[in-house]
């Protein structure tokens, strides 16, 4: 998807460039043994440097028709609270392209919205979350090292630079560097990437995102209650993964898994997810998935105005 971080600054300054389930009885992972990195071990092994700068700066990368943006920036913004940047119309990838995007900052999450104009230059629109780091090149450097596939190599923007990368099981994401580095405020809750994965990547993606990310694993339940994925009655295995990149849930799941569930990217964690739920549909926002209790707290999943779905917890 694209530009992941666009300050809150004059429209001249905002062009940012775009790099934007489960076994039928009882865990989906119990049996899997660890994958086989014969061949990334040495770069596994060797330590670079921490590039991530803060959750704050983490966004979710969100595609509408242009004839959505305002009904979606709306209804995000009433859901949630916050505000967004001026709306402007840019060429954001490497290649001729044209999009009316918008920067939203809200205190639970950060997104970039986009509404292309022109058809969108592959491989742009499958990343799902830009993350800001110290250093471009150090960063695919490592991204590298860590064994993820470059896929757009760093390209100049009006305010910085940006790639585009892969890791093993399919996730895609925007790594991005600005020229002035900005400044914002902690969030109040710090959302879930979510992230969908085979029995065959998951082991291998962990290892090597915890390398890049110099992040740490904070929970692994091999017995997770599947409900939260819209199985109930069944166990997932369920990982819970935090660095300053933010934080991060890994499912892994044999594929089959019901509407909505895969097609939402970030879960938000919310004070009282009864009244999140609320706003959301007086601001238009659809209800997919009733709020499930899953034991710690109850989750939900929506969409808004213009086809983004996501989940909404309660707790932080």
């Amino acid at each position: 998807m694209l530009k992941s971080h666009y300050p809150f600054r004059q429209i001249g300054l905002l062009c940012a460039a775009i790099l934007i389930g489960l076994t039928s009885v009882s865990s989906a992972f119990a049996d899997a043994g660890p994958p086989d990195v014969s061949n990334g071990k040495a770069a596994l092994n060797k330590k670079h440097p921490d590039v991530s700068v803060g959750a704050q700066y983490d966004t979710t990368h969100v595609y509408v028709a242009s004839a959505d943006l305002d009904a979606f920036v709306n209804s995000f913004l009433a859901t949630f609270g916050g505000k967004a940047s001026p709306r402007a119309v840019f060429t954001v990838t490497p290649t001729p392209s044209k999009t009316a995007s918008q920067y939203v900052q809200t205190p639970v999450g950060m997104l970039s919205v986009f509404g292309f104009e022109t058809p969108i230059p592959y491989p742009f629109g499958n990343e799902r979350t830009g993350y800001l780091v110290t250093d471009i090149d150090q960063a695919v450097k490592a991204a590298r090292a860590s064994g993820a596939d470059v896929l757009v190599e760093p390209f100049d923007d009006p305010i910085g630079k940006d790639a585009i990368i892969q890791w093993p099981g399919g996730l895609a994401m925007q790594l991005y560097w600005h020229t002035k580095a900005p400044d914002y405020a902690p969030l109040h809750s710090v959302p879930d990437n979510r992230v969908y994965v085979s029995r065959d990547a998951a082991d291998n993606f962990v290892r090597r995102w915890l390398h890049f990310s110099h992040g740490k694993v904070v929970s692994d339940n091999p017995h997770a209650d599947a409900g939260v994925i819209g199985r109930p009655g069944e166990t997932i295995r369920e990982i819970r993964i935090e660095s300053r990149f933010g934080r991060m849930v890994v499912f892994v799941t044999d594929g089959r898994l019901p509407f909505p569930f895969g097609r939402e990217t970030t879960g938000y964690a919310v004070d009282d997810l009864a009244q999140t739920l609320d706003r959301a549909q007086a601001a238009g926002a659809k209800v997919l998935y009733p709020a499930y209790d899953k034991g710690s707290g109850k989750t939900a999943v929506i969409e808004f105005p213009g086809g983004y779905i996501a989940e909404v917890h309660d707790g932080q």
